[in-house]
Order: C-alpha cells, then sequence, then structure tokens
C-alpha cells in the first residue's frame, strides 16, 4: 500500500545550515499494516511523512500509493489518497467553520464542486451518528464554530475527518502530543477503533515507548534518517521498553538523547 524507495532529502544543500534529514530511506507498508514510528530528535520522522505527504519534493527515491507512483505529485493532487492529523489540535479543520461544514469538507474531498445547497438533512443526520459515539457531545453542537472546541475535541473530529473517506494512508504525527493524559488515551482509543474497523493502512509516529509496542502491528526505529529497526507481530508485543532502549543503543552506536521519550515511559 505504500513504498518508500531509497528516499533522500537534503535541507539548505550546501549551506552553513545543511541537513540531511533522509538518507536512502527503504520502506514498505503492507495493506492494513499499522505502523508506529519512534527515533530521537531530528531522527527524519516527519520529514519522511511530508515527504509521503508531497510537502516536499524528493532528491532522490521514488514514493508509491497503492501501487501508484506519486513521487511527481504535488501535495494538493496526492491529498486524495492520503489522510492526516497533526500535533497540534489547532491544525486540521477550519476554526470559523461549524463542525457540520469541516465534516462536509472532508465527505466532499476528492469530489467536483457544485454550486448546490450546502449540507443536506440527512447529510446533517449522518454527522450526528458520526460524532455521538466520541462521548464529547459534539452530536449536539453541529453548528458550532470548530474555534470554540478544545484541544482534544478538534483532535477527535480532525481524525474523523482525515478518515471519513477511508484513504489509502492515514498519517499519524504524534497527534495526541498536545493533549493531556486523559484526552490523549481517549483519542488514542478512538484511533485503533477507526483503523481496525476501517482496515487502514496507518503510519504514527510517536514519543511515547510503551504506546508504540502497545499499539499497532508494527514497529521501526529512525535515527539519522533511515530505519534502523523494524519489528512485527508476537516479536514486538513481547518487547519492553528496554529493549527499545538497548536496540536504539546497539543500531544507533549511541544512546538515546531524547528527554521526551525518556519522560514518557508508560
Amino acid at each position: 500500500m505504500l513504498e518508500l524507495t531509497n528516499v533522500h532529502k537534503t535541507f539548505n544543500p550546501g549551506t552553513i545550515n545543511e541537513k540531511k534529514a533522509l538518507n536512502g530511506i527503504n520502506l514498505t507498508l503492507n495493506d492494513g499494516d499499522f505502523v508506529t514510528v519512534i527515533g530521537s530528535n531530528g531522527a527524519g520522522k516527519s520529514t519522511m511523512l511530508n515527504m509521503i505527504a508531497g510537502v516536499y519534493p524528493v532528491d532522490a527515491g521514488s514514493i508509491a500509493i497503492d501501487g501508484k507512483d506519486v513521487t511527481r505529485l504535488p501535495e494538493h493532487k496526492r491529498a486524495k489518497y492520503l489522510g492526516r492529523v497533526f500535533q497540534d489540535p489547532m491544525t486540521g479543520t477550519a476554526a470559523n467553520m461549524e463542525i457540520q461544514e469541516n465534516l462536509a469538507i472532508a465527505a466532499r474531498r476528492g469530489q467536483a464542486r457544485t454550486l448546490r445547497l450546502g449540507i443536506t438533512k440527512s447529510e446533517h443526520e449522518q454527522y450526528r451518528e458520526l460524532l455521538e459515539p466520541l462521548g464529547l457531545g459534539l452530536e449536539k453542537r453541529l453548528t458550532s464554530k470548530v474555534g470554540l472546541l478544545s484541544g482534544g475535541q478538534r483532535q477527535a473530529l480532525t481524525l474523523l475527518m482525515a478518515t471519513f473517506k477511508k484513504p489509502k494512508v492515514l498519517l499519524l504525527d504524534e497527534h495526541t502530543a498536545a493533549l493531556d493524559p486523559k484526552t490523549a488515551r481517549k483519542v488514542l482509543d478512538m484511533t485503533e477503533e477507526i483503523v481496525e474497523r476501517d482496515g487502514l493502512t496507518t503510519l504514527m509516529i510517536t514519543h511515547n515507548m510503551a504506546d508504540a509496542i502497545a499499539i499497532g502491528n508494527r514497529l521501526i526505529m529512525m535515527n539519522d534518517g533511515r530505519v534502523i529497526y523494524d519489528v512485527a507481530g508476537a516479536e514486538k508485543k513481547a518487547l519492553t521498553i528496554e529493549d527499545l532502549l538497548e536496540k536504539f543503543k546497539v543500531a544507533a552506536g549511541e544512546g538515546l538523547a531524547n528527554d521526551r521519550m525518556l519522560l514518557s515511559q508508560d
């Protein structure tokens, strides 16, 4: 469903600020894989997601989604294949539009725009039924502006919008990092439920090693713009945080120096 082949990306090449973000990364995700991604700061995790999404052009290598080479496709044309939730709850929704209007935008993604009236009665009911299971009361606030919602409510809405049309690949860039622990757990539970229900192929960056082990069927560790560890199935479930720290030390030749990860071990 997703294939990165020898992808390279260097920012500010030939300058004092040159940064090699991806160094020939190779990664293949099968249909339905739920892959958690961990690594130290500057390992290339977010850059990898941005390259998949088409935010930056590749310097070398190729990217394919569901067998289609999208390497040269611009971001707006690639968007129809992807769902994405960002770390910042303020990103991914239109604050000045109503909840139901945001959902309508997600529902119409990839369709031709027309001059017909906005949200129909049946769509309004569909959105209400979609929101009700969240237990956040949003189904009673369909006409409320999204800017009035809490961070957790906005992130839950963004997740629904990102998965509304069942994307080929779902990209989650530390999408619970800005939330309090209770809200983060609720959004993570929602994520697992939606991914499992719809069989979505998913990449989820997290700084929480316990979540990386517990969630999904596969875990990859990145360092210096490469995948240095890739584990799946029963072997992944049997991992401990100590195992991950040791794997990083062996593969990278150094200890993990990332305060966020070391402080998020449970």
